[in-house]
């Protein structure tokens, strides 16, 4: 029986086991593997989905192990590109990326992402312009501001609300950004 991680609380879901196990196998393949040939980077990481099940590992447990994967696999990527590239491009094109990022929050509040129809439910708006306006700060004016608060980010639902993918991939880009500096 693996103990990789805590189990969740008796009768609450957890994450599958077999497939927290398999990928977590597949990432040390991965990261053991020579860099050149990546099979996996920490895009994929922030990806995955596991299956909930009765008695699986702690959401809480894995999901904190994954963001450390994460960070590690981005260190990685980063060194490499920094041997490839060299600071300057790498810098630059972290630069061009925050600066598309820059340029979708710049605009008018209510109006920064596509907004789903009334009968569906997106991200509230009031609550992503809000977090987009600390993104703003954070990178125009070096507002204190994590990784991880990015990542664990959360917007109430609303109808007619803000497209969930489209800001859930400006997220994304936040923290490629972020960790690409760091």
């Amino acid at each position: 029986m693996s103990t990789t991680f805590p189990r969740a609380a008796r009768g609450k879901p957890g994450y599958n086991v077999d497939q927290v196990e398999a990928f977590l196998a597949d990432a040390r393949v991965a990261y053991d593997a020579d860099p050149a040939v990546a099979t996996m980077v920490a895009d994929d990481i922030r990806r995955t989905a596991f299956s909930m099940q009765k008695g699986g590992y702690s959401t809480q447990h894995v999901d904190a192990a994954l963001e450390r994967l994460e960070d590690a696999f981005a260190a990685r990527e980063r060194d490499r590109a920094l041997q490839d590239a060299g600071n300057e491009e790498w810098y630059r094109e972290a630069r061009q990326t925050a600066q598309v990022i820059l340029n979708r929050l710049d605009r008018a509040k209510g109006h920064r992402f596509q907004r789903t129809s009334f009968l569906t439910e997106g991200y509230s708006t009031a609550d992503v312009d809000k977090f987009a306006a600390k993104l703003t700060r954070y990178f125009q004016d070096g507002y204190a501001l994590t990784v991880d608060d990015v990542r664990t980010a959360v917007f109430r639902p609303q109808r007619g609300g803000y497209r969930e993918a489209q800001v859930d991939i400006v997220l994304d880009s936040v923290v490629d950004v972020m960790l690409a500096v760091r």
